[in-house]
């Protein structure tokens, strides 16, 4: 009587197991990478957002007619402004969101929680220096 046998060899698992090693070896560089790429993400991100809103706090002042340092309200807040533009105590109330960054130290610098390097893993929003002249936004995000 001739049995079928069943199951695998030792060297089919072997060869299984090395396979497995092998992909593993080139994946897990791949995912520790993307750590440090989703924070340069979301510090560009936010970056955008920051224009964005100073964008909008500018059109709104312009579309109500305002003085260059009247204040508008935008979604209940009220905004500060300097040449129609946010001033820098005031950019993180035009935000609905900004999880994940710490600005307690500074209102107007917002730094990327968990950053290997806190100092060039942030988002700086200044306000205008003069008249015709639109804020500074600067993004870092070498130290993320």
């Amino acid at each position: 009587m001739n049995k079928a046998s069943k199951g695998f060899t030792l060297i089919e698992l072997v060869v299984v197991i090395t396979i497995l090693g092998i992909l593993a070896a080139f994946a897990i560089p791949r995912f520790a990478n993307l750590e440090i790429e989703a924070r340069k993400a979301a510090v560009q991100g936010l970056g955008g957002s920051i224009r964005s809103a100073a964008t909008l706090a500018h059109s709104l002042s312009l579309a109500q007619g305002k003085a260059s340092t009247e204040s508008v309200i935008m979604e209940g807040a009220t905004i500060t402004m300097v040449e129609r533009y946010p001033e820098d105590d005031s950019i993180e109330l035009t935000l609905v969101d900004f999880t994940g960054f710490d600005n307690t130290a500074d209102p107007n610098v917002f730094i990327k929680t968990g950053a290997t390097t806190p100092a060039t893993c942030r988002v700086t929003y200044d306000e205008p220096t003069g008249a015709n002249l639109p804020p500074s936004i600067v993004v870092l995000d070498a130290g993320c």
